[in-house]
């Protein structure tokens, strides 16, 4: 069976060692599917402003950054307070079958949606089998 290698690997094996607590831990909640060539990747944002949410890739490493404003809850007896406030970040390692150049990124109704191609020359490709007649070479042709 062949194993292929996939660029969120690490990124899994790191959350799974914190037994879940990550998702009520104020980091951004993620999906990661590829479909048809394309590697989709979608965090929840709920309450950040699209202009205080920020994405880069630098050096295989995509970084996603995000605002969720502090409310004014002043004078406020809290009962349940689960939903993060402050800068937050989230960084995931593209692997080598990524482009990181061709990234794009849209925020709708509080999820951001990034989409990252991969490379064309990492894609499955049919390799063209010639068929002909073998040359036989005597060991004594000197030409």
């Amino acid at each position: 069976m062949a194993r292929f290698n996939d660029p969120f690997e690490d990124v899994d094996r790191m959350f799974g060692a914190l037994g879940g607590r990550w998702r009520t831990g104020g980091l951004m909640p993620m999906d990661a599917f590829e479909k048809e060539g394309i590697w989709t990747l979608r965090f929840d944002l709920a309450g950040a402003d699209p202009n205080a949410v920020d994405v880069t890739v630098e050096s295989g490493m995509l970084t996603v950054t995000a605002d969720r404003p502090v409310e004014d809850t002043e004078g406020v007896n809290w009962l349940v307070r689960e939903r993060p406030t402050g800068r937050h970040s989230r960084q995931v390692r593209l692997g080598d079958r990524l482009d990181g150049g061709n990234v794009e990124a849209h925020y709708d109704r509080g999820v951001l949606t990034v989409t990252i191609p991969i490379k064309p020359e990492a894609k499955p490709h049919r390799v063209e089998i010639n068929a002909g007649s073998r040359q036989t070479i005597n060991a004594g042709d000197t030409s």
